[in-house]
């Protein structure tokens, strides 16, 4: 007899119950994640890795993250439904498609000018009409458009983003890798509503570091 196949739905289903034991709880980023195709970020020679609870490679060295990092990610920045969320580093746009579907707007800053290009025609196709975008330096934030209620950075900076905390609101929550080596400690940063932070580390992460300016592409 031959060996039912298992199908999307079924792969989607496993990988959700996996996320959920391992700490992803909060229903509404699990839905979220539910109503994301993965495969459609993933390029075509991973395609059927797409439902895997693991990183894979994307164009320009970049990866798309681990399916439980963004879940972790998404539900330490306890996202409200009016929410703005400043994204740095949109990649192949699996997190800022999650997001989007949680929040009022994602603001989302990419330093490659061909990964971007391909994140939109992805949102387009998706109908993400709560998507902005922009080419530019994740590490500058984008100043024109804050203060955000959140802010999500997917590269590791090497310290406190001090730039990107300037532009959150002061009960504003910012997540995000902070560290030089290769692996980093993920970091959240809750606003005191009185000017300050008050930080706590979540979990030890391996992220591509964030770098200043934006890239030369062949």
């Amino acid at each position: 007899m031959a060996e039912k196949k298992t199908t999307s739905d079924e792969r989607l289903a496993k990988l959700v119950l996996a996320l959920r034991s391992q700490g992803v709880t909060d229903p509404a980023v699990l839905s979220a994640i539910e109503k994301t195709p993965r495969e459609l970020f993933v390029p075509e020679l991973f395609q059927e890795r797409s439902f895997e609870d693991s990183a894979l490679p994307i164009a320009c060295g970049q990866t798309i993250s681990q399916p439980f990092i963004v879940g972790l990610m998404t539900q330490a920045l306890t996202i409200e439904p009016r929410a703005r969320i400043l994204e740095i580093g949109t990649g192949s746009g699996y997190q800022t498609a999650v997001l989007s579907r949680l929040a009022r707007l994602v603001y989302t800053v990419e330093r490659y000018r061909t990964l971007l290009g391909e994140a939109e025609t992805r949102f387009k196709a998706l109908q993400l009409t709560n998507v902005i975008t922009k080419f530019g330096d994740g590490g500058e934030g984008w100043a024109e458009q804050a203060p955000f209620d959140r802010i999500l950075v997917t590269a590791a900076a090497p310290s406190e983003p001090k730039k990107l905390l300037a532009q959150l609101k002061p009960s504003g929550v910012l997540v995000a890798p902070i560290g030089k080596g290769p692996v980093q400690k993920l970091i959240r940063y809750a606003g005191d509503g009185r000017g300050g932070f008050v930080s706590e580390t979540l979990c030890e992460v391996r992220f591509v570091p964030l770098l200043d300016g934006v890239a030369k592409e062949l």
